[in-house]
């Protein structure tokens, strides 16, 4: 073999054996990161603002959302939150292919034939707010028909109650959202309104206009309902997996204990709150 012969074959080699390192570091590389197919499944869910319990600027998306988050990671599932009025949350977490469902959701037997429910995230007291001094004197929801009385369009408010409004017992006055009914009861507009304890105590401290007003309301001793809080899956294969999936963490959380904690924290950090 002629010395140039040789020199290019050493080049030859060289070229392999550089090629072949190359691949081999590239190979190294891509074992040390996590594949992509093991990256966190999304679990995008519809929800509304309805502070404390879940809201885009809350620590870590409030109560309901955090336990959503919570529940769903041992899964491999990060959660995404998208906010909308109820109705459309509603809508869009049942029919569109996008969303795995919509929460916190109290859970009704029609609900329940529509969608997958999860396992109970949290629990709501829902009661009357009113003006003092004039408190609604009831022993029956039936009392109450004389009165008219603000809620959210959409929510449902405890079988007993949404029955009696279907039957067209009571009188309703439904609006977007639970600070238009408080502003309503202040302007005299409504006899009582429809609310979630914890709820009425956040707007009358974290809303400015409220928080002027707050001495002029009360929330009844008498509640209309204990609920509970949940997921409402889509009913598709794919959301009956996140719901079981979900579920199985959700078991062995202690969920009261972990509530109290995350609200005392909430109160900490906003000491008008105590």
């Amino acid at each position: 073999m002629t010395p140039a012969a040789e020199e290019t074959a050493t080049q030859s080699v060289k070229k392999k054996e550089t090629t072949m390192m190359r691949s081999l570091i590239m190979a190294l590389a891509f074992a040390a990161v996590p594949a992509a197919a093991e990256a966190p499944k999304v679990m995008r869910l519809a929800s509304l603002e309805w502070l404390p319990y879940v809201g885009a600027m809350l620590d870590r998306e409030g109560w309901s959302g955090h336990m959503a988050s919570m529940a769903a990671r041992p899964g491999g599932y990060q959660v995404q939150i998208d906010y909308f009025p109820w109705t459309r949350a509603v809508q869009l977490g049942m029919r569109d292919a996008q969303y795995a469902g919509y929460f916190p959701a109290y859970y009704t037997e029609e609900r329940a034939r529509q969608c997958h429910f999860s396992l109970p995230i949290g629990s709501s007291t829902v009661g009357l707010a009113y003006l003092k001094g004039t408190p609604p004197d009831w022993n029956t929801l039936q009392d109450l028909a004389p009165l008219k009385i603000a809620v959210v369009a959409g929510f449902s408010n405890g079988p007993a109650f949404d029955t009696l409004v279907r039957e067209g017992k009571l009188n309703i006055d439904a609006s977007p959202n639970d600070m238009l009914n408080l502003r309503k009861l202040l302007a005299s507009r409504v006899d009582a309104v429809v609310i979630d304890r914890l709820v009425m105590r956040y707007l009358l401290l974290s809303d400015p206009g409220l928080a002027r007003e707050r001495e002029r309301l009360a929330f009844h001793d008498k509640p209309l309902a204990e609920l509970l809080l949940h997921v409402c899956f889509q009913r598709t294969p794919q959301g009956r997996e996140m719901q079981q999936a979900f579920n199985r963490t959700l078991r062995d959380m202690p969920l009261k204990k972990l509530e109290s904690e995350y609200f005392q924290q909430l109160e900490r950090k906003a000491p008008a709150m105590r």
